[in-house]
């Protein structure tokens, strides 16, 4: 019963750990300074540099911030709406995976003189929370069987 109380207390801190991580972090991308501070990062990823020439840099910026608010109060409706919650996880999850790929493709991440190698490997840990409290939240959502005109159909 103990350890069960800790797990869930745990999973709480985990869940709401990242809805305050996304949602600070969300918001401080409508600020110059943070939207100056990522350019860095996004300038020389394949997957998120077009965004640049496409919005600029407050733009680009901004629709990070939109996309990091946005699943934080997706991720945060687990209690009511617990299959909402799992797709803000797993979309916060592909973000995660978005900024470790900065990683390798950022030029000198890993020197004694960069801020990003230390500031973003914690995104490792904050993709194993969004994958897990994706899936403990989809195994909350309960599944009607299908019905056609009252009966069950598989």
């Amino acid at each position: 019963m103990r350890a069960e109380t800790i797990s869930k207390v745990g999973l709480g801190i985990q869940r709401y750990g990242l809805v305050l991580f996304l949602g600070l972090w969300g918001l401080a991308k409508f600020t110059p300074g943070e939207a100056t501070a990522i350019q860095p990062l996004v300038a020389h990823s394949p997957f998120l540099s077009w965004l640049y020439p496409a919005f600029g840099l407050r733009g680009a910026s901004a629709i990070f911030g939109v996309f990091e608010v946005a699943t934080a109060i997706l991720i945060g409706t687990r209690r009511w709406f617990p299959r909402a919650s799992a797709y803000g996880s797993f979309a916060s999850a592909g973000m995660f995976l978005i900024t470790l790929s900065f990683l390798v493709t950022t030029p000198d991440v890993f020197a004694p003189s960069s801020p990003w190698g230390g500031f973003l490997m914690k995104d490792l840990v904050f993709f194993g929370a969004a994958v897990f409290t994706g899936g403990e939240a989809l195994g909350a959502v309960v599944f009607e069987p299908k019905r056609v005109h009252g009966v069950v159909v598989a």
